[in-house]
């Protein structure tokens, strides 16, 4: 049985060389808006709705 995607497919090569930096950069960006502090209030107010009671 032949491999379908090996190191030597053009495929495999564009996926590696394209759209691996691209999704790492926008794993990137998510994370540093996470994290940025002007968006911390919005997060603990998200974290504490499973707990309130309406």
């Amino acid at each position: 049985m032949k491999a379908l995607l090996t190191a030597s497919n053009p495929v495999s090569e564009f996926v590696t060389s394209l759209w691996t930096p691209l999704f790492v950069g926008i794993f990137i960006a998510i994370v540093l808006y996470a994290l940025w502090p002007r968006n911390k209030a919005t997060f603990d107010a998200a974290s504490k709705m499973p707990l309130r009671e309406d």
